[in-house]
């Protein structure tokens, strides 16, 4: 195949691995198809093998591609979906567990921080006031799906101290113990979804290489009472390569 002829000022390995995962993503290329060798792809887009090498090194991170002894790279089938804070908050209410098919969580930690300015802005308070910081990473057989981070006001951390622990709650999530002790119950939930390129901060959190060129989804939840006073705000950072999707029932 030959490379895109539009101008693309990324390295090499970094252009190689965009087409390729453009390809994928636009089903061009299916599951189980094979892509070209790392002699086939130096040739024909005149880098050295080494380059050849990291673009597919790369697209093997993202999960894209897998390498298979003997019969060479070959695209895989698309991950499970990326849930946001919100589908978690779903899944726990059913079936008292926010973990997808095959998730598990890990490197739990929490602690009252000082609140970065965005996220400030969001609880209504001021930049560098205190705020509960809870984190976590889901996986899967597949690695990393996402970082998660629960920002929670710091008030809560006296009715509900655990919240402030670095341990896996017990008895549900954050906003079901929030419940439980104060009686405030979620009532509306504000979701968004953005993309950007990954940050080296998102690299750093997604486990990936610094020098790695990837998009990613930012999904955030606000999570309100009835009120309008904030419980919650959830920012999920989705791993490069998953795949979002809802369902939703269509009336007639």
């Amino acid at each position: 195949m030959a490379g895109p002829p539009r101008a693309d000022n990324r390295p090499p390995y970094a252009r190689i691995a965009g087409y390729y995962r453009d390809l994928i993503s636009s089903g061009e290329l299916s599951p189980g198809d094979l892509l070209p060798s790392i002699k086939t792809l130096s040739t024909e887009w005149k880098v050295s093998t080494a380059t050849a090498d990291r673009a597919m090194r790369l697209l093997r991170e993202e999960k894209l591609v897998q390498g298979i002894p003997g019969v060479g790279t070959e695209v895989m089938a698309r991950p499970i979906s990326l849930s946001s804070g919100a589908e978690r908050h779903d899944r726990s209410s059913k079936t008292q567990s926010s973990w997808g098919v095959g998730e598990k969580s890990s490197g739990h930690t929490a602690g009252i921080v000082e609140a970065p300015e965005d996220v400030a802005a969001v609880l209504g308070i001021s930049p560098g006031d205190d705020v509960i910081r809870r984190i976590r990473v889901y996986r899967d057989g597949h690695g990393i799906v996402s970082h998660s981070t629960s920002w929670i006001p710091a008030e809560f951390a006296q009715a509900v101290p655990e919240l402030a622990r670095s341990e896996r709650l017990k008895g549900g999530l954050s906003l079901d113990l929030i419940a439980r002790a104060t009686g405030r119950h979620v009532v509306k939930r504000v979701d968004e979804e953005t993309a950007r390129i990954a940050t080296e901060r998102d690299l750093e959190l997604l486990e990936l290489e610094a020098d790695t060129v990837a998009a990613i989804l930012v999904l955030t939840a606000r999570f309100l009472d009835a009120d309008g006073e904030l419980l919650e705000y959830g920012v999920d950072l989705g791993a490069p390569g998953r795949t979002r999707r809802t369902t939703s029932e269509v009336l007639r």
